[in-house]
């Protein structure tokens, strides 16, 4: 109903306030991309998958990172995707969105080929997130093994527990667990930084890595091997899609004072400080524990990354709940429980379904894989494939929206896909070794999304076909219903032309109908919070009501607050807590004569069952409700 409390990017923030959510965004945003030093250089120079550490190889790779962050995670996210939010929220349907309405409807069927896309982005992201935490946390752990080898049987046992300590905690919202991690991954970034520069002032000569010719000059010598290790290179970048879909959470302008003021110094130095260890050691068994001597630092050093690595997993997890909120109110996926954690900023929410899913992939990983050197071989091929999407559908909003001209376009198409393209072919060599894991995943997520905003147009369209027109309708109103009860009821209804059935069935059947009858729309708008005036009632004749109530696609859908709005403003004379809502509660046969399918309507059906209520969505008191049941066959 209302905007938000506190808008993150709004003019009247404080620098106390931008300060505070660019903290909290270092223990949310930047967890994934900031622990990436865990693993990045050691499996680029693997003895598996990767190059031997020479000289020549390590200046290569450190370039080819050193250009990664720069170009995709700065140029790209930070400098051009983030300016497309949708009143200050990201993400890719925050994104498609934006969007024009014929390009998203394509056909008529609301799903031209930007949805589709789409669709296949969102759900590689949820294919994708049950692996950060795992590999995350595991990769922390295994720290262990490089302190004392006999710890070795205790990592996988211990990455379950932590993993189960963290989705335990989510419950308690986005901001109060980056309150909490916001200091510790400052301290991290801290430690990542003096690490490198320790390093670094051993052996200047790593810095000339900055130059791209190493880069050019490592393809050169290795061929195509060289373009299968973009697929390890990639996990320094793993994180990136996630800054964009939290940017609801805190705000642009935290999250790029974040990043260029704390976490990309910090990585770069780093991933430099690895590189020149490497360079000045004869054997490092673990590029990034090996930066400090063995002992208690080493101890501490696995204690400080496993905190981190908790954190790492925040802003996927976090993304995955903006996400699921947004295809729930766009009509991509069934109801869910949504849970608002912040009175001040609205983005901040909790999706228990989501977050135990996720929790229970993230488990059955690491017990299936063990090894993060293993898990990495399942990483990567979802996000890169996201990132793609992302810069396609973004030239579409540049060109539709924006009405940028194709020079100006088309060229920065150009370059996104030259980052973004080799780095999703180079993962797909990683299919067999467990890459199949998160697209199996996205695959289902996309039949999921695909058949429920296909089965829901279909049922909308059904309604709208058996629906009999208004007038001819009140015309014989008197006559088919003698009766009139003295109460008020709130039919729900998506026809806005036609009369709903479930006022058809009442009056065939029952011969009656309340004596104020108000024909509720609810509409979700494409945009993340809807204007002051999204009320409006029109008077029909005979005790009819038409009322349209507006949400933004970041809101809850409160429809008695909305009813309670309408009574004031309109002086209705009604009482709201005394007024029934009749709910049709339909049942899907599921058979070969129906638009749909036998199959596809069986799982439609399937997931129409086990949706949350439309009740609990639009915050009705289960004691004013009234279903009237009905079969259809789509």
């Amino acid at each position: 109903m209302a905007q938000p409390a506190v808008q993150t990017d709004g003019p009247i923030q404080s620098k106390e306030r931008v300060g505070g959510l660019a903290l909290a965004a270092l223990g949310v945003v930047f967890g994934d991309i900031g622990t990436s030093p865990l693993y990045t250089l050691r499996e680029c120079l693997s003895s598996d998958r990767g190059v031997p550490p020479t000289p020549e190889n390590v200046l290569g790779i450190l370039s080819l990172v050193f250009w990664a962050l720069t170009m995709v995670v700065t140029v790209k996210y930070i400098g051009f995707i983030m300016k497309a939010d949708n009143d200050g929220e990201g993400g890719i349907f925050a994104l498609l969105a934006l969007i024009p309405e014929r390009i998203r409807n394509g056909a008529g069927l609301g799903l031209g080929w930007a949805v589709i896309l789409v669709i296949v982005g969102a759900s590689l992201i949820l294919g994708d997130g049950m692996i950060t935490p795992a590999i995350s946390v595991l990769g922390a752990m295994e720290g262990l093994e490089v302190a004392a080898p006999g710890l070795a049987p205790a990592v996988v046992p211990l990455t379950c527990v932590v993993l189960l300590g963290l989705f335990s905690i989510q419950y308690r919202g986005t901001g109060s667990v980056g309150r909490v991690f916001g200091p510790i991954m400052l301290i991290w970034f801290a430690v990542l930084a003096a690490l490198g520069v320790v390093h670094i002032v051993k052996c200047p000569a790593v810095l000339a890595a900055v130059s791209p010719h190493h880069a050019v000059r490592f393809f050169a010598a290795h061929g195509f091997h060289g373009f299968l290790v973009l697929g390890s290179v990639v996990l320094a970048i793993t994180g990136a899609e996630a800054l964009y879909a939290d940017m609801g959470h805190f705000g642009r302008h935290p999250i790029r004072l974040a990043w260029f003021y704390v976490a990309m110094p910090a990585l770069l130095l780093n991933y430099f400080g690895q590189g020149a260890l490497l360079l000045t050691s004869a054997v490092v068994r673990h590029p990034f524990f090996d930066m400090v001597p063995s002992g208690w630092l080493t101890y501490a050093l696995v204690v400080l990354a496993s905190m981190a690595t908790v954190i790492a997993s925040q802003g996927l997890i976090s993304g995955a709940f903006s996400l699921t909120h947004q295809a729930v109110q766009l009509g991509f996926f069934p109801r869910v429980t949504i849970k608002h954690t912040s009175s001040e900023t609205e983005g901040q929410i909790y999706v228990p379904e989501i977050n135990w899913g996720l929790a229970t992939a993230s488990i059955v990983l690491v017990l299936a894989f063990r090894a993060s050197t293993r898990l990495a071989s399942a990483y990567g091929i979802a996000v890169t494939g996201t990132m793609a999407i992302t810069s396609i559908v973004f030239f579409e909003l540049s060109r539709t929206r924006w009405k940028w001209p194709l020079w100006r376009s088309v060229p920065l198409l150009v370059l996104f896909l030259a980052f973004d393209l080799p780095f999703f072919t180079s993962n797909l060599f990683k299919l067999v070794d467990g890459g199949y894991v998160p697209i199996l995943v996205g695959a289902a997520f996309f039949i999921v999304m695909l058949t429920w905003k296909y089965g829901r147009y279909v049922y909308v369209g059904h309604l709208e076909s058996v629906a009999l027109p208004l007038d001819a309708f009140l015309a014989s109103l008197e006559e088919k219903c003698p009766v009139r009860l003295p109460l008020a009821g709130v039919f729900l209804t998506s026809n806005q032309r036609g009369v709903p059935r479930i006022i058809q069935n009442l009056v065939s059947r029952m011969r009656c109908l309340p004596e104020t009858v108000i024909l509720l729309t609810v509409k979700i708008l494409h945009v993340p919070y809807a204007p002051s005036d999204n009320l409006f009632l029109e008077d029909l004749g005979k005790g009819f009501q038409r009322l349209t109530v507006s949400f933004g696609f970041m809101e809850e859908s409160d429809v008695p607050r909305a009813l309670r709005v309408t009574v004031e403003r309109y002086g209705l004379r009604i009482d709201p807590d005394e007024v029934i809502y009749y709910l049709a509660l339909d049942r899907f046969l599921a058979t070969h004569s129906g638009r749909m399918g036998r199959w596809s309507e069986t799982l439609f059906a399937f997931l129409s069952r086990n949706a949350k209520s439309a009740t609990f969505q639009f915050k009705i008191p289960t004691l004013q409700v009234m279903e009237v049941g009905t079969q259809i066959d789509l």
